[in-house]
C-alpha cells in the first residue's frame, strides 16, 4: 500500500506526471514531446523515494516502473510502460536498470516481450556502488550510480544511433 500511497502523492504533487491506469508506473503526461526520441524507463523496488519517479521529467525518464517495498516491479507493469511510449512514437525505449537480480530479471523479461512484439528496446545494467569496499557475493547494485544516469540527458543521444 505505501508502494501505491507514494507513487500518488508524487503525481498530485507534480501535474507534469500521470499514473498509467492498473500498473505501479508514473509516466509524463506530456507523451506527445517523446514523438521521434528515445524514451528512458527506470524503476524499482519501493522504499527508496523518491530515488526514482523524483526524476522524470524533460531531459530525464520519461517512465519509473515501482514495485512493492524492496521488490522488483512485475514484467507486466515494465511492458505496459514499454508499450505505452511506444504508442506516443517513441523511436526506441532504453530501460536504465540496477544491477540486482530481480530488476535485471523482470526488466530483462519485459525487453524480450517487447522485442518479440517488434518494439525498439535495450537495456543498460548499471552495476557501480560505493558502499562495497570490496567485491561482495552479490556484486555492485548501481544503487549510486543509477542516480547520475538518470540525470544524464546526453544518454538519449548515444543511444538513438542505435535504435
Amino acid at each position: 500500500i505505501c508502494a501505491d500511497d507514494s507513487l500518488v502523492g508524487i503525481i498530485a504533487c507534480n501535474p507534469n506526471l500521470q499514473l498509467l491506469s492498473g500498473h505501479r508506473v508514473a509516466i509524463r503526461s506530456d507523451l506527445e514531446n517523446i514523438e521521434g526520441k528515445v524514451a528512458l524507463i527506470s524503476g524499482g523496488g519501493s522504499g527508496h523515494e523518491p530515488a526514482h519517479a523524483g526524476y522524470i521529467g524533460r531531459g530525464m525518464l520519461t517512465a519509473v516502473v515501482a514495485g512493492p517495498v524492496f521488490t522488483s516491479p512485475a514484467v507486466g507493469s515494465i511492458l505496459a510502460a514499454i508499450r505505452t511510449v511506444k504508442q506516443a512514437r517513441a523511436v526506441g525505449t532504453l530501460l536504465i536498470v540496477k544491477n540486482y537480480t530481480g530488476d535485471r530479471l523482470n526488466f530483462g523479461l519485459a525487453l524480450e516481450q517487447a522485442q518479440a512484439e517488434d518494439i525498439s528496446v535495450q537495456m543498460v545494467i548499471i552495476g557501480d556502488d560505493t558502499a562495497f569496499a570490496t567485491k561482495k557475493k552479490t556484486g555492485r547494485r548501481g544503487l549510486c550510480g543509477t542516480v547520475l544516469v538518470h540525470k544524464v540527458r546526453i544518454i538519449q543521444r548515444i543511444y538513438t544511433k542505435h535504435f
